[in-house]
């Protein structure tokens, strides 16, 4: 496909994050027409397609694949359908961006990524960890030049809940990523803070995770009772490829835990991540010969940001690659997560990779 060329988007699923980033982005790009919705409902879908202007409404996904005038698949929808609909996507020539957990187990994972290797002139893309994408170019950058030396340790903590609204309510409804049967392995934001943390240090070589269920059910928006099976707090260690031994706490149930953070220790220098405020994470950091450690300055030229509809559309017209995130990284985090249930149900160390 040439630069010129337009671009016509379905999308399947349009939630929030579909809303608020991957419409808007695409529609403000040269030549790219968002042509097509198909969301939960045909309400839901007609809606979405008022709000920003999308010509056809399908009220079955099927639809939107078999639409010869989608180029590409923009897919919004829970964890358990995405396995599904990337290889219908594939199957159907379209290229095809996911939204971010992969899948739901590992297996899955690997059959999407078999499947896109099966078509090599189709993009396959996964809504990327956004968090640390303002740090990761000068963390990296540091890594490589030596700041640390040789990185012993990395401890990540993470509270989904801030001050007072991080102890256990147990009068919150329940909420889809709660159930396995839609989030498979996956573990409230644990994923993707793993793929933050593979951009630094790779991927982990073994896992040892101990994991609780707080509240054990909670009461859905009809009133009935539904029993929670995705843990509400995790610690885990991990052995890392690249040498250290890194800890992560990820909780939803600790009041008063202090902000997300992440330290990453060396032999010459340490780095510290703060997640304080989550919009607007800063690096710190101090070599042996610093008394404290002391906040690094961004440079312009290092400032990463959100560009994944870009990056999707330019790989289309063969501008660019794929980075944020290839189906391969998708795996490899999906593996982490799958890991960290296995051993909490064993009790054993469980090796990367499955």
């Amino acid at each position: 496909m040439m630069a010129e060329d337009t671009v016509k988007v379905g999308l399947v699923g349009a939630g929030g994050n579909t809303r608020l980033r991957h419409i808007p982005g695409f529609q403000q790009m040269s030549g790219v027409i968002v042509d097509s919705v198909c969301n939960r409902s045909l309400e839901s879908g007609k809606k979405v397609a008022d709000e920003f202007g999308i010509e056809k409404i399908y009220d079955n996904w099927i639809d939107v694949m078999d639409d010869p005038e989608n180029d590409a698949v923009c897919i919004g929808t829970w964890p358990y359908m995405h396995c599904t609909l990337v290889l219908a996507a594939l199957e159907s020539g379209k290229h095809v961006m996911t939204e971010a957990r992969m899948s739901t187990s590992a297996a899955e994972a690997h059959i999407m990524l078999e499947a896109s290797r099966n078509y090599p002139d189709l993009i396959t893309q996964i809504v990327p960890s956004p968090m640390t994408l303002n740090l990761d170019k000068t963390i990296k950058g540091l890594i490589s030049d030596g700041y640390l030396g040789d990185i012993l340790s990395v401890d990540v903590s993470v509270a989904q809940g801030a001050g007072q609204s991080g102890f256990v309510d147990k009068t919150k409804p329940f909420h889809w990523r709660q159930s396995r049967d839609f989030s498979g392995f996956n573990i409230m934001g644990l994923g993707i803070w793993y793929e933050a943390l593979m951009r630094w240090v790779g991927p982990a070589a073994s896992v040892q995770a101990l994991t609780r269920i707080t509240v054990p059910s909670r009461k859905d928006e009809s009133g009935e009772l539904q029993v929670i099976s995705v843990p509400d707090h995790v610690e885990i260690l991990c052995e890392m490829f690249s040498g250290p031994i890194t800890h992560i706490r990820f909780t939803d149930v600790l009041g008063h835990a202090p902000g997300n953070a992440v330290w990453i220790y060396g032999t010459e220098g340490t780095l510290h991540i703060d997640g304080s405020a989550t919009t607007n994470l800063k690096l710190f950091g101090g070599r042996k010969s610093d008394s404290e450690l002391s906040e690094i300055a961004i440079k312009p030229e290092l400032q990463g940001g959100w560009r994944v509809e870009e990056e999707f559309i330019n790989a289309i017209r063969g501008a660019e690659e794929i980075s944020h995130t290839t189906f391969e990284d998708g795996v490899r985090y999906m593996e982490f997560t799958e890991a960290v249930t296995r051993s909490s149900q064993s009790g054993e160390k469980i090796y990367l990779p499955l």
